[in-house]
């Protein structure tokens, strides 16, 4: 009785103490702790690095995932009417971004065919396993953020990633329809004078609402991780969110008024634009998963699986 009294005690202890320590977090000096490791965590990650390494598979991936866009768009319209939805997402991205992408949509357009084929089957399947390799790229950094080992079989890591590659292609189709439905439904409805006005006022919301489950869904079924509890509104995935809207707009001044690549890097300047805009992306999202991987280990108590490689082992990896 009295050993059943005393791990009663020490159990309560413990539940006391881990609760304290989520108190403590929503505190000021818990979001300066959280902060600092934070920032030692993307130090010691070399998340720069290994967000460039992701911007490399997602720059190889980034044709062929157009190519499997526009042959899923070509089932349901004519691709020529891509051009015409795609000019309203331009403020999304870089100028320079912008160019590069819109103009292999015009490239793509032009050699595919609307309708269901052999053809189209094989090409679309070639097209999406090739951009599934810049999904596995960002699962793989994930890991790597979170401090975990992947053990998943490879079927079930390349479903997962299989399955994140065509639920991005589903959202960019879906943002079409809606561009393309959205003033037809509201005319009908009798608020044709409003139209322009209310699509401006709701289309910042809906992208905030899909950035954020976008995240989300990453977060939680990207990296290797045992069962992690299951949040929309992570404080990753909101800051991650607004350092992505801002730093894109921020980033498409700069490009605008003040940066010159093309004399630079001569006809290479608008890819290196696009390549920029994609490593800020990557570090965005990396920061974070760091972030949310710091407060689950500041409420656990757990740290990571593994520590980052030794700056003397990095040569030879």
């Amino acid at each position: 009785m009295a050993t059943d009294f005393i791990v009663g005690r020490v159990r309560e202890s413990e539940a006391r103490i881990t609760e304290a320590k989520r108190f403590r977090l929503w505190t000021w000096a818990g979001w300066k702790q959280v902060l600092t490791r934070t920032y030692d965590e993307i130090n010691d990650d070399r998340l720069l690095a290994l967000a460039a390494g992701v911007v490399f598979y997602a720059l190889l991936a980034l044709f062929p995932a157009i190519t499997a866009l526009v042959s899923s768009y070509a089932l349901f319209a004519d691709p020529g009417t891509i051009l015409s939805h795609l000019d309203k997402l331009s403020g999304l991205m870089p100028t320079a971004a912008f160019e590069i992408i819109s103009e292999q949509v015009k490239n793509v357009v032009g050699t595919t065919k609307a309708g269901l084929s052999f053809a189209f089957l094989f090409g679309f399947a070639f097209a999406l396993w090739s951009a599934n390799a810049g999904v596995k790229a960002v699962i793989d950094a994930l890991n790597i953020v979170y401090g975990v080992k992947e053990r998943r079989s490879f079927l079930k890591l390349n479903l997962i990633s299989l399955c994140f590659t065509v639920g991005a292609i589903g959202a960019t189709l879906f943002a079409f329809a809606a561009i393309a439905v959205l003033p037809i439904a509201i005319k009908f409805i009798g608020y044709g004078n409003y139209t322009a006005w209310a699509l401006w006022l709701l289309r910042w919301p809906a992208l905030i609402v899909a950035v954020l489950l976008a995240l989300a869904v990453l977060y939680r079924f990207g990296p290797d991780l045992d069962a992690p509890e299951w949040h929309v509104f992570t404080p990753g995935a909101v800051a991650a969110t607004v350092l992505w809207l801002g730093g894109s707009a921020i980033f498409s001044y700069y490009l605008a008024n003040f940066a010159d690549y093309d004399s630079t890097y001569g006809s290479l300047g608008a890819g290196i634009g696009l390549m920029m805009w994609f490593w800020l992306s990557a570090i965005v999202v990396l920061v974070g998963a760091e972030l949310n991987a710091v407060i689950d280990e500041s409420k656990s108590g757990a740290p990571k699986a593994f520590p980052a490689a030794p700056p003397d082992r990095i040569g030879a990896l």
